[in-house]
């Protein structure tokens, strides 16, 4: 049901209200109606006043006149302020200055009785479209914020995103199955909340990071096609688009391989898409991890725009030019039409990639102007010539600008594909009606964490290695990809997923290499590796970000807008006042 569709919506009349505050038209002219809400705004002239009546329908203007209000009805309208909760019995007339923005507009309801339900104070911020409330004052009085309309809009639209993932995914044969929240604490790369337990004392529960080894499971049990949605747990620091609890569409199919599994959900967001977009349903891209890296610096790249990195490093190199002879690679990245691009500017964008944040050791650039001359901070180390192979290079041409950093591979390239973000936003690159759907496939299967000194999964401990790679496990696991894919759209991950691991001998020996000795394996895993030697079919699945995928859809980067009750970036819940210390009553009870 769109924002818009709620104005058709009739309700079940009772003795607070006839009709909604979006119903009314034309053709209720003369008809007494009963309506109820809040008061949004109050414009007095003395000898007639106008409110607007708001409920979650919509808006109705309402008219006190003093020649044809009857008198207390009249005296009582001017102790009212905005929000109040009224009640209102009265007559639909021709409203003589049309409002065309609102379903309501052509007409108002002349008031005869007038009821207070509610008083209620001046609220902390203004309940308007553009409000003058900051977040964190929204976030205290959540329950305020989302009498606002974007807020609402973005909750409903929610709604509409979710049930048309359930009904698709059921008429698709898949059930629904809820698994339990209070679980055993399992590695799946952030910390765990735990939840104590009263019964078994010193004993204690996780809630889950995802149903992950428990819809393998039910692949295990004969369930063919399986789907979930359903809130899951994170200790992590946050950020725009995290929170600590978030709701995600978990998947998972049995006797299925990638491009399977990947079919059937390219067919989902190309069906959400359709449905919520302009979008024209086209193939997805696909690129290999190691390509987009390569190319665009992150496993998760905007396509809405081009801007491909290159590899300069062997041009660059042997020139003399202290700053690009010691690094391991010089990356570098074309803006098209930028050779006009001013110093100071150049200044500004050096500055924002030297600092903490990025971490880059400096930006080097080489424009070309329209005559085929070139600038550069570094002309006295390099020659036309040289500039010239790294323009042809790079796939650049007159008037266009070579951005340039340097040092350790990764590294460059991640900090060329953090700039090339930031550009196309600040030079207005992006359409934000465009959406470019990406699957990235082939993630390693193991990175390894300096800190910790041992592997870690890049996905999570259950993914299956390709098959051509397995003999690799043994002595080179860096270099062992995974059955793995994730699901990028407009430069944001909205889910992930993997064909699973499902023999026994290859999950123990995968926990193996991140460390686990057997009977860690079997303290911490062994439900699931005993339940892959009573016979496990071919398995994958995947998972998706629903907040997340709603603020995409939506052009939005916070995700907070699309939950109706939100945690700040210190994981607090600002209105409950959450987490709190418990008192020695409450911590007696658990020795």
């Amino acid at each position: 049901m769109s924002n818009q569709a709620t104005h058709s919506v009739s309700i079940q009349p009772n003795e607070y209200r006839t009709h909604h505050c979006g119903q009314l038209n034309a053709t209720n002219i003369h008809s007494e109606v009963v309506l109820s809400g809040w008061v949004n705004k109050i414009r007095d002239k003395g000898y007639i006043i106008w409110v607007e009546l708001r409920d979650f329908y919509g808006i109705t203007q309402l008219v006190f006149d003093q020649q044809r209000t009857n008198q207390p009805t009249f005296e009582k309208v001017k102790h009212l302020s905005r929000e109040d909760v009224i009640q209102i019995k009265g007559q639909v007339i021709h409203r003589e200055a049309a409002n065309p923005n609102i379903p309501t507009g052509n007409i108002e309801v002349l008031v005869e009785q007038l009821q207070c339900l509610s008083h209620a104070q001046t609220p902390p911020f203004t309940i308007e479209d553009q409000t003058d409330g900051g977040l964190e004052l929204r976030m205290k009085y959540r329950y305020l914020d989302i009498r606002r309309q974007p807020i609402r809009d973005n909750l409903i639209f929610r709604h509409q995103l979710v049930q048309s993932i359930r009904n698709y995914l059921s008429h698709r044969h898949f059930f629904e199955i809820e698994t339990p929240f209070l679980i055993k604490s399992t590695p799946e790369g952030a910390r765990d909340f735990m939840v104590s337990s009263h019964i078994n004392k010193g004993q204690y529960y996780a809630l889950p990071q995802s149903p992950q080894t428990l819809k393998q499971l039910l692949m295990v049990g004969g369930f063919d096609k399986y789907f979930q949605i359903v809130k899951c747990f994170r200790d992590e620091d946050l950020r725009s688009d995290r929170q600590p609890e978030f709701t995600q569409l978990d998947c998972e199919l049995s006797f299925v391989n990638k491009n399977n599994v990947m079919a059937i959900f390219e067919g989902l967001l190309s069906h959400l898409l359709q449905q919520f977009t302009s979008y024209q349903s086209k193939p997805f891209k696909q690129l290999s991890f190691e390509q987009a890296i390569n190319t665009y610096g992150t496993d998760k790249p905007d396509l809405r725009f081009e801007m491909k990195l290159v590899d300069l490093t062997q041009l660059v190199q042997g020139k003399g030019f202290q700053l690009f002879d010691t690094p391991k690679a010089i990356i570098g990245m074309v803006i098209e039409n930028g050779g006009d691009t001013s110093r100071k500017t150049m200044d500004q964008w050096t500055k924002w990639m030297k600092s903490p944040q990025i971490g880059a050791n400096g930006l080097i650039w080489v424009s070309q102007n329209q005559d085929g001359n070139f600038r550069s901070s570094i002309s006295k180390f390099y020659t036309t010539k040289d500039f010239s192979q790294w323009f042809e290079k790079a796939n650049a041409d007159k008037g266009d600008l070579l951005l340039l950093v340097w040092g350790d591979r990764i590294q460059a390239l991640s900090q060329m594909g953090t700039l090339r973000n930031h550009l196309a936003q600040e030079l207005d690159l992006i359409n934000p009606e465009l959406f470019v759907p990406l699957w990235v496939t082939d993630f390693p299967l193991f990175e390894w964490d300096e800190q910790i000194k041992r592997y870690r999964s890049m996905h999570h401990p259950f993914t299956a290695p390709l098959t051509k790679d397995i003999p690799l496990l043994e002595h080179q696991p860096l270099k062992v990809r995974a059955q793995s894919y994730d699901l990028v759209l407009n430069g944001k991950e909205i889910g992930g997923g993997s064909i699973r691991i499902s023999e026994s001998h290859l999950q123990l020996k995968v926990l193996e290499i991140l460390g686990f000795s057997k009977s860690q394996a079997n303290d911490r895993f062994g439900f699931l590796i005993e339940a892959l030697t009573y016979g496990a079919p071919p398995h994958g699945g995947i998972a998706w970000g629903i907040d997340r995928l709603a603020a995409v859809l939506k052009g939005k980067e916070s995700i907070k807008d699309f939950i109706a009750f939100p945690k700040n970036n210190q994981a607090r819940d600002l209105m409950m006042g959450a987490p709190t210390a418990w008192s020695q009553d409450q911590l007696q009870e658990l020795e």
